[in-house]
This record gives structure tokens, C-alpha cells and sequence, in this order.
């Protein structure tokens, strides 16, 4: 055995063992604060078949009916990620600590937290009671929950960039616009793609709860069926959502590719 392989010190148990116990105390903790109860789980299993036995079969014929709310929601699902990508760029730049200093990315960063930590019921009940009723206070709820989960992702996936490229620019005197056009975005740019797409496909499934608060779309429809007991258009609704994610997926996973 070589000196350099006697230097080399297994990994201790001791930082394991800990983070391990540090884990099991606070599943714990939790599992006792939400007061879960296996045994409720287990006992209400069976509701579970009755209340598939009320959504099933669906009723086909309404798809026909929810075509024009269900074309709302992808509507509604396309402005308001488009919008919410094109403003959450000069947050994802000022957020990067490698393109600018700890001192900008810390304000702009708290800026996302609190744009984040608003849900998006309540910036549609918000834009309900500024705009009214309809699809417009939709798009405006899922301009900012967009803009909160692409500049999240987008700028933590810039600050993994290359940084040879990085130091080039700054080596030859670029100046920032130059630094981040020909450095940071080309690296970048199918990251935010795929967040972009990502993020599409979660607008879809949220304008559905929007519905609740009277923002629009499909969710309005959902939320009366619900309220009149109709489960077989409740199961109609759900199915023709999951077609529509499907299809969105499938074309968004396409075009990632070609762009990768």
C-alpha cells in the first residue's frame, strides 16, 4: 500500500449519524404536528371506491361543452407564462452572483421571496378585485406565479454555468451587456427553455384553481360542477385536462431537445 493511499481517511460515520438523527427528529416532529393517523387512512380507503364509482364513466359528450373554457385556459396559460418569462430576465441576471455582487443579488433575491411567497389564489382574488371577473384577472395571477418559478430555477441554473467562458469576456474587457450576450445567455438560454415549457404546463393544471375565485377558464367550470355534484363532468373536466398536458408535454419535450 502506497503513502499517498495510507494519507487517504475514510469518510466518518460520526457526520452521517448525525445528519441521520437530525432527519428521524424531524420527521417525527412533523408526523406528530399534522397529527397523521395511519389508521384513518386505512379506514377511509373504501371511500375512495365510491367516490371513483360517482366519477366514473365520464361523460364524453361534455368535452364539447368545455372546449371553449378548456381553449380559455390554454389562452390564458400561454400569456400569462409568455409575460411572466419576459419579466423574470432581469431578475434571473440580477440574482446570479457571477454576473453581478452579493449585494444586488441579495435585495433582488428577497424581492423573489416575497413575489414567491404570495400563492397564486391570491393574487387572482387580488386582480378579481382590481379587474373584475374573467380570464384578464387570470393572466395576471399567472403572469406572477410564472415570473416567481422560472426566475427561481433559471437563476440557479446561470450560476452553474461554465465560467471559462465568463472569464474570457472579462479577460478581453467586455463590457456587461457584451459579458452577458455572449457568455451568460447562450449557456443559459435552453435552461430557460425548459423552465419556460415546465412552467406552461404547471399554468395549465393552476388555471383550474383560479376557477375558484372567478378568474376564468376551465377552473369556473370545475368549480360548478363541483358545487352541483356532478361528478361525471367533474371526471370529464379532469380527463380532458390531463389530454391537453399530455399534448403540451410531448410538443414541449420535442422542442427541448432540438434545442439541446
Amino acid at each position: 500500500m502506497s503513502k499517498q493511499q495510507k494519507s487517504i481517511k475514510a469518510p466518518s460515520k460520526l457526520k452521517y449519524t448525525v445528519i441521520f438523527l437530525i432527519l428521524a427528529v424531524l420527521y417525527v416532529f412533523s408526523w406528530r404536528g399534522v397529527d397523521a393517523d395511519i389508521g384513518e387512512l386505512i379506514a377511509g380507503l373504501p371511500n375512495i371506491g365510491n367516490m371513483m364509482a360517482q366519477l366514473w364513466p365520464p361523460d364524453f359528450k361534455y368535452f364539447i361543452e368545455i372546449l371553449d373554457p378548456m381553449l380559455e385556459t390554454v389562452q390564458m396559460a400561454v400569456l400569462g407564462t409568455t409575460f411572466g418569462a419576459i419579466l423574470s430576465i432581469p431578475i434571473i441576471l440580477l440574482s446570479s452572483n457571477n454576473i453581478f455582487g452579493k449585494r444586488v443579488t441579495t435585495i433582488t433575491r428577497t424581492f423573489l421571496n416575497v413575489a414567491r411567497t404570495i400563492p397564486e389564489l391570491l393574487f387572482a382574488g387580488i386582480f378579481v378585485a382590481i379587474v373584475g371577473l374573467g380570464p384578464f384577472a387570470g393572466v395576471l395571477a399567472l403572469t406572477l406565479f410564472s415570473f416567481g418559478i422560472i426566475a427561481k430555477l433559471a437563476y440557479e441554473s446561470v450560476e452553474t454555468i461554465d465560467p471559462g467562458p465568463l472569464e474570457a469576456m472579462t479577460a478581453v474587457g467586455a463590457n456587461k451587456l457584451q459579458f452577458i450576450g455572449f457568455a451568460v445567455v447562450p449557456q443559459a438560454l435552453p435552461a430557460f427553455m425548459a423552465y419556460l415549457f415546465y412552467t406552461f404546463e404547471v399554468c395549465v393544471r393552476a388555471s383550474a384553481i383560479l376557477g375558484l375565485v372567478g378568474a376564468g377558464g376551465i377552473g369556473h367550470v370545475l368549480n360548478t360542477a363541483l358545487a352541483m355534484y356532478q361528478y361525471t363532468h367533474v371526471a370529464s373536466i379532469i380527463l380532458f385536462t390531463l389530454i391537453i398536458v399530455i399534448l403540451i408535454d410531448t410538443i414541449s419535450t420535442r422542442i427541448r431537445e432540438k434545442l439541446l
